[in-house]
């Protein structure tokens, strides 16, 4: 196999994700017999003469979403990209283009589409090499082609739920695929808040999720949120063509906790928006919560908040005051320890 030395054919182009990135290129490096032509931290592409391919990969796992993040077609100039738009559009087949857009460190003009199975398509014609990512890719997370980091994993008995996906087509990753209460260790929920659901519904999923999942169990939402309500479904670039609906960042929590899931916290919240659409900004958004119970019982220890504020309290109403002894079980000790606020606390093993 050769690399590629102009940009005078239509190539073939396939985007993989990847647990590993520099794992992944050294197989393909061995197995193509060339050596990559673009390497990043967080990218790598590889271009072949024959067979007439690109193939980049993205580090973004493939638990629960597979291997393949999208196809596609570099073609040689402007105008066979433009008429292959045109095909499409005139038989009703809808797609997304994109101007100049800086993407993958290169600078391309493309379009999007996706065939009746859902696979997302992308041919563009290439520009220039920039020293950049750039920001028109869907960013690293934004559904549906993203997947949860490694340590997100679940240990034990899981289920994992992705945006476009059957909730009974999920479930039938544990055991028979009957659910009952208390079963479930941990749900990845990978965009199904994006889906076409009102809060109600979004309401009985978290129930159900709540139900489900063992005392002390954990949930992982991972969606894109908004800051205010959309008044219409959003038509968003890229792969985030696939987003449907978009919650609103508050009330999502405010539906968790009123689906009884404590412990909620925001692990991931985009500082800058990805999108902005009718006058709200959307984010990545990760939420952890959890189903009370657990490792609760014997006395741990007890903790003393050292501050700033006069007190806190957790979802469960047990109020934590400034300079005060609290007796708390071993589920309690270990998850202030481990979150965000431990800096604030003083951890006393064996006094109550």
């Amino acid at each position: 196999m050769s690399t590629l030395e102009t940009e005078t054919a239509t190539k073939f182009h396939l985007s993989l994700n990847v647990g590993e990135l520099s794992r992944s290129i050294k197989f393909l490096e061995t197995l193509l017999g060339v050596p990559p032509a673009k390497v990043r931290e967080d990218y790598a592409k590889f271009e072949l003469n024959d067979p007439p391919l690109v193939l980049s990969l993205e580090p973004r796992g493939v638990a629960g979403v597979g291997a393949l993040n999208h196809v596609g077609f570099r073609m040689a100039s402007s105008e066979a990209l433009v008429e292959a738009q045109r095909r499409l559009e005139a038989a009703g087949m809808p797609t997304e283009r994109e101007e100049g857009v800086e993407c993958c460190y290169a600078r391309q003009t493309k379009f999007w589409a996706t065939d009746p199975d859902g696979t997302l398509w992308e041919v563009y014609v290439f520009e220039e090499d920039i020293d950049h990512r750039g920001a028109g890719h869907a960013p690293p997370e934004v559904l549906p082609a993203a997947s949860l980091t490694a340590d997100s994993q679940p240990q034990t008995a899981n289920v994992f739920h992705r945006l476009g996906q059957s909730f009974d087509e999920a479930l039938q990753t544990v055991g028979d695929g009957d659910c009952p209460a208390d079963s479930v260790d941990e749900f990845l929920l990978q965009g199904t808040f994006n889906a076409a659901l009102d809060a109600a519904q979004r309401r009985r999923a978290l129930e159900a999720v709540q139900r489900m999942l063992r005392p002390g169990g954990q949930v992982l939402v991972h969606v894109l949120t908004a800051d205010r309500p959309l008044s219409s479904s959003p038509k968003l670039p890229g792969p985030a063509a696939a987003v449907q609906a978009v919650p609103v960042d508050r009330e999502l929590l405010s539906e968790m906790e009123a689906a009884g899931l404590v412990d909620i916290q925001l692990s991931k919240f985009g500082e800058s928006p990805c999108f902005h659409y009718d006058g709200a900004e959307l984010r990545e958004t990760k939420v952890l919560a959890r189903k009370p119970g657990g490792s609760a019982g014997a006395v741990r220890g007890s903790v003393l908040y050292k501050g700033p504020f006069r007190e806190l309290t957790d979802d469960l109403g047990r109020a934590f005051r400034r300079g005060e002894r609290v007796a708390v079980d071993a589920d309690v000790w270990e998850r202030l320890k481990a979150g965000p606020a431990a800096g604030q606390f003083l951890f006393l093993a064996g006094r109550k």
